[in-house]
């Protein structure tokens, strides 16, 4: 009689023991369905960071590309506002140089006017000038 309970508790804990094994088997399972389904889900994610880093690679080459061209566009446009530059700066220097000749050349006619006698106008000689010239108006007119 001993032997049958004894028997009976060492079946008992086996049984107990599979039971919990298949309910871990269970729950590990579980986990690696979840697992994979992540590993499905993190191979698409990489997937996707490889192409935006592709994105973004090509985007830098064009970007580096479009900055050469407008350094060199914008290196032209300075080279050709410095010769406007140095262009204009020989007009206004060439102006200078025309605008003294034209003030000394306006102020010696000023000063010689100023030397020269004004002789008060004559009457007489006027009203001849006019007479003459009323003449020359009616001989043209007939």
């Amino acid at each position: 009689m001993f032997g049958l309970p004894l028997g009976f508790l060492v079946e008992g804990a086996v049984a107990i023991l599979l039971a919990l094994t298949i309910g871990y088997c269970i729950v590990l399972n579980g986990r690696l369905k979840r697992l994979h389904a992540d590993k499905d889900v993190l191979r698409q994610m990489v997937a996707d960071l490889v192409g935006a880093t592709n994105l973004a690679n090509q985007a830098i080459r064009e970007l580096k590309q479009t900055a050469v061209e407008a350094d060199l566009s914008l290196n032209s446009r300075l080279e050709e506002a410095e010769r406007f530059g140095i262009e204009l700066a020989n007009h206004v220097n060439a102006g200078t140089v025309l605008m003294e000749r034209i003030a000394k050349i306006t102020s010696v006619a000023r000063h010689s006017q100023a030397i020269e006698p004004v002789e008060p106008p004559n009457k007489v000689q006027s009203a001849l000038e006019q007479l003459s010239a009323r003449v020359r108006t009616r001989g043209v007119a007939a």
